[in-house]
């Protein structure tokens, strides 16, 4: 076994060493293609079919329902059941999805095409509420803690070049080939993704305290939560940024009636945020930023608002393009150092409920953004509410930079962090060997 401190200053690359994480970098590649390609092909069918912003924002809210509202009970499933089980009915069940859109789009159903598609998307989110938390939960489980900052920052990458090719995959598929094609490729995906994840050998379930009920168990993961400065702040830098800064749920009203691009510019605009994070990604892989971590943080979320700001004044496609990257570019630092403390400062037997409670933060920021997003814009004007939402990120900044002194003086060298994790999976080491 060779030396990880040694590993991992001479290589970002050597989680590789572990099959379970070849494995679970092989389906996370071919889920998050999968589901960046089916939200680009679902915003513009809605778009189409009604023509009006507010259904967009309907669509991501329609999906965070059931999403966030089952994740604590996620969670406290991932902290009980075998993780690897959960992802394999979770993709199972996403796979049914894309093969009901696909049986839509050979039908004519008129006005019900709508509820129709909402209520699939419905299911999906079902299957989310149970898959994020037990998807964070298992990451940190096929390699050795020394490595998780590694580990992190590869999973992180592969999210951004699967997020980047996903979308471009799927609006110039839609173009060529229509949707219900697109939505047979998507279910490929997702089967390729429940292959991978089958394969994965069943790690270690933690023991439960004795008698303690289902709410005590996603009680005590929320009380942590709450409890610790540096992972209740970033969450929630993280949600207000997005939640007001965030526009990608708008983008297919920008690409069709403000830049004039249509679909495959629209997979274009969906693409520059993620191309931008990837860029970040390639450099963090070998230079993480967790040095000055906290600082970073505040730094890079400023810099979002800032893109969007710039974004939404913009009318010139290259400069819209430009804009988004940039903010890609800051979310992506924002991204490794966010996965970092969730991952350094979570103990294994509450892996599950943290990831759950984390993933409320960013459903909330995400899918009821994108709700909050197309309401704004029925209000006030799709391009206003945009750069309103800047200003209100860059706002929020200058508040938790005030109000949370631990997280802006957090460094995240492995190192220096003191672990929170008493287990040690001796298997791992002989895994890697």
């Amino acid at each position: 076994m060779p030396d990880l401190n040694t590993a991992v200053e001479s290589t970002a690359l050597v989680p590789f060493r572990w099959p379970d994480f070849r494995r679970l970098f092989a389906a996370a590649a071919c889920s998050t293609l999968a589901s960046r390609g089916l939200a680009v092909v679902l915003g513009y069918e809605v778009y189409e079919l009604t023509g009006n912003p507010l259904a967009l924002g309907l669509l991501g809210l329609v999906e965070a329902i059931p999403a966030l509202s089952l994740a604590l009970y996620g969670g406290h499933v991932a902290d009980r059941t075998d993780r690897r089980r959960i992802l394999r009915n979770t993709l199972g069940a996403l796979v049914v999805c894309a093969i009901l859109l696909a049986f839509l789009e050979t039908t004519n159903l008129g006005k019900a095409q709508l509820v129709m598609l909402y209520a699939v998307v419905f299911l999906a989110g079902i299957a989310r509420g149970f898959a994020e938390p037990a998807a964070a939960a298992l990451e940190a489980q096929v390699v050795p803690w020394e490595l998780l900052i590694n580990s992190s920052t590869l999973m992180a990458s592969c999210w951004m070049t699967a997020a980047v090719v996903g979308p471009l995959a799927g609006g110039v598929a839609y173009a060529k080939f229509g949707a219900a094609w697109t939505f047979v490729g998507v279910g490929v995906l997702y089967a390729m993704a429940w292959t991978a994840v089958t394969r994965m050998t069943p790690r270690p379930i933690p023991a439960p305290p004795a008698g303690e009920s289902v709410w005590e168990s996603v009680a005590t993961g929320v009380r942590y939560v709450v409890r610790d400065q540096v992972l209740l702040g970033s969450m929630a830098l993280d949600l207000f940024a997005v939640l007001f800064g965030g526009a990608i749920a708008l983008l297919p009203v920008f690409a069709r009636d403000i830049l004039q691009v249509g679909p495959i510019g629209l997979g274009v605009l969906n693409a520059a945020p993620t191309t931008g994070a990837l860029l970040t990604m390639l450099w963090a892989n070998r230079h993480p930023p967790v040095r000055h971590a906290g600082r970073n943080l505040f730094l890079a979320v400023a810099g979002f608002g800032v893109s969007m700001i710039v974004f939404a004044l913009s009318r010139s496609f290259a400069l819209s393009v430009a804009a988004l990257v940039f903010s890609g570019v800051f979310d992506g630092v924002s991204v490794v150092i966010r996965r970092g403390i969730l991952r350094l400062l979570s103990p294994n037997h509450l892996r599950g409920r943290i990831a759950a409670v984390n993933m409320i933060f960013i459903g909330s920021s995400n899918e009821i953004g994108a709700f909050e997003s197309g309401v704004t814009a029925a209000l006030l004007g799709t391009a206003r509410s945009v750069w309103m939402g800047g200003i209100l990120t860059l706002i929020v900044v200058a508040v938790a930079a005030i109000r949370a002194p631990e997280l802006r003086r957090l460094s995240l060298d492995p190192r220096r962090v003191v672990r929170r994790d008493a287990e040690v999976d001796e298997a791992l080491d002989a895994e890697g060997n």
